[in-house]
């Protein structure tokens, strides 16, 4: 059975292992979004199961038929008052991509609809990732006055710099379609259904492989990225400076607002 981690503010991570498969999901009753006690739960729990010696596959997932992730906690964002809290706040995505990239088990991740910043980092960080057809992308940092800055060393390793800028600068959505293209997504579904018939299948197919084999591929693929760690710690003090500015809190107001 799923172990539940009711949270605070209404956010919940859980967790369950069998047959070799970890099965962590998280949300949130707002989009699924992502305030500092969801990002805490989830880089702890990743680490935790990554760890297991009864696992060889982590899936990973959000709640509901909705949005897979919408990003920040904007009531968070609004309520951060000084660079330390805001450093700290941007450090809980940090905490996550790291615990993803460095986790010694293939994490497949389950995308049911659409994803909005820190969510496209979580994306990224993941190495095979399953989603439906309507799922599109958006990075809308740069809307409410920051910018992808935690997140877009990992996006930016594994759909390339030009792709990244771009997605950084212009804040519109890209497609399903767009986000296989530039290796976001590997498969696409035309429906829940089928997404969840290889969400099923594939883990269950991983989990039977070479472990050794499995944990020399991710090593491969997240190569040169030894410095993450205090890149991503300057990257957080940078965004938790921005948005104590001014034109980032009429930004946010005004994206709220919408």
């Amino acid at each position: 059975m799923p172990e539940h981690q009711p949270l605070a503010d209404g956010g919940t991570v859980s967790s369950f292992v069998a047959d070799g498969i970890a099965d962590v999901a998280f949300g949130h009753p707002k989009s699924n979004s992502l305030p500092s006690t969801v990002l805490s739960a989830l880089a702890k729990e990743i680490a935790t199961v990554g760890a297991r010696d009864d696992v060889r596959v982590v899936v990973l997932r959000s709640y509901g038929a909705g949005p897979f992730c919408a990003g920040a906690s904007f009531d968070e964002l609004v309520a951060i008052s000084d660079e330390k809290t805001g450093k700290e706040f941007f450090m809980g995505f940090a905490r996550v991509i790291l615990a993803m990239t460095r986790c010694p088990k293939p994490i497949v991740t389950r995308v049911q609809g659409k994803v909005v910043g820190g969510g496209v980092g979580i994306v990224a960080a993941s190495d095979y990732v399953l989603a439906v057809d309507n799922a599109s992308l958006r990075l809308s940092e740069l809307a409410v006055g920051i910018g992808p800055f935690v997140v877009g060393p990992v996006i930016e390793h594994k759909i390339g710099v030009g792709a990244f800028g771009a997605m950084a600068i212009d804040a519109a959505w890209r497609d399903a379609e767009w986000g296989q293209q530039h290796g976001l997504y590997a498969k696409l579904f035309p429906n829940l259904a089928g997404l969840d018939s290889v969400v099923d299948e594939m883990p269950r197919s991983l989990a039977s492989s070479n472990p050794e084999a499995l944990a020399r591929i991710k090593q491969i693929v997240w190569a040169k990225t030894e410095n993450w760690p205090e890149l991503l710690e300057e990257r957080a003090a940078m965004s938790g400076t921005l948005v104590l500015s001014d034109y980032t809190r009429a930004a946010i107001s005004k994206f709220r607002a919408r």
